[in-house]
């Protein structure tokens, strides 16, 4: 029997011999013996499907109707954010996002994003969720020159040792480590004079050179001390120096979000690595391709590169 099923009830019918019109045999008859004839169920009798259950309600889902967020909504800059409560997926235009376990994430714009973006959350009932915003242009540092761009490539066997490094540098970026780091409110890895600042560029003759991707913090000597802006995990820690950052430090801050610290003269720190916000992890240098001692700090999210001054707010 099935869960829920009423169990049949059959009307029976006992007949006597001669009763009701029944045939039975007279013999049986004159011995005084009934006939047993098997019963027959009735319509009232017959069984019917058990009633569907009344249908639970659907939990209302935790958190905000939309988008929570806030930040630097502008080129180079980020934002840390909320979805809608019930999101099952999420984007910042075609960049799907990362949501902790209360629906946080984070994402960011490049040097050269466009004028406005828009959030989207997909949620469990099928619903689609938008927010569109603006995101505010900047005026870089332009210099125009009037020499023309060094024509030719890289060479072939700068190249041979250039590959194996930016294989390095890629993985290290798409570690994906779990760490908090990108929650914070960054701190600056050294203080002294800012002597080169994200996005200027140089324009030869109309042709643009590529753009300063990170800001340059100098002290003026070798061997200053830095430390780590946030938290994170340390994905690479170079024991030899590269062609152009020379000892390169990675850390991944989580999200898709992590610093590369270029040109130090020593790491203190080894791949895998946990790192606390304001921990030591190196010392300034000249190493790679750089004209004297200055720190070159970097942020990436993805493959937007991002303006560290806005996440630290002003040297003080």
């Amino acid at each position: 029997m099935r869960p829920g099923q009423r169990l049949a009830s059959l009307t029976g019918v006992l007949l006597l011999a001669g009763c009701n019109g029944a045939t039975v045999d007279a013999g049986a008859a004159d011995a005084g013996q009934a006939e047993i004839i098997q019963p027959i169920a009735s319509e009232a009798a017959r069984p019917s499907a058990a009633p569907s259950p009344a249908p639970m309600p659907e939990p209302e889902p935790v958190g905000p109707s939309t988008f929570l967020y806030d930040g630097e909504l502008t080129q180079g800059g980020w934002i840390r954010g909320q979805a809608p409560g019930g999101t099952v997926t999420a984007t910042l235009g075609s960049q799907p996002l990362t949501l902790d376990n209360e629906g946080r994430f984070f994402a960011a714009f490049d040097r050269d994003a466009g004028p406005t973006a828009t959030l989207v959350a997909k949620l469990a009932n099928g619903r689609m969720i938008e927010s569109p915003f603006a995101v505010s242009p900047r005026s870089w540092n332009i210099e125009r020159v009037n020499v023309a761009r060094r024509a030719g490539g890289a060479s072939e066997s700068f190249m041979a040792r250039r590959r194996p490094e930016l294989a390095q540098i890629n993985a290290a970026r798409k570690v994906g480590a779990d760490t908090p780091g990108w929650s914070q409110d960054f701190i600056w890895p050294v203080t002294g004079r800012i002597s080169g600042r994200f996005g200027s560029q140089r324009i030869y003759r109309g042709e643009p050179g590529s753009y300063h991707s990170g800001i340059d913090i100098t002290t003026g000597q070798s061997g200053t001390p830095f430390v780590a802006p946030a938290d994170g995990v340390v994905t690479l820690a170079t024991q030899q120096p590269f062609s152009l950052e020379g000892y390169l430090l990675i850390i991944d801050h989580g999200q898709g979000l992590n610093s590369a610290f270029l040109h130090s003269s020593k790491i203190a720190v080894s791949e895998g690595d946990v790192v606390k916000q304001g921990q030591y992890i190196g010392n300034i240098g000249s190493s790679g391709r750089a004209t004297g001692p200055h720190l070159h700090w970097g942020l990436k999210w993805r493959d937007a590169r991002l303006d560290p001054l806005l996440f630290t707010g002003p040297m003080r």
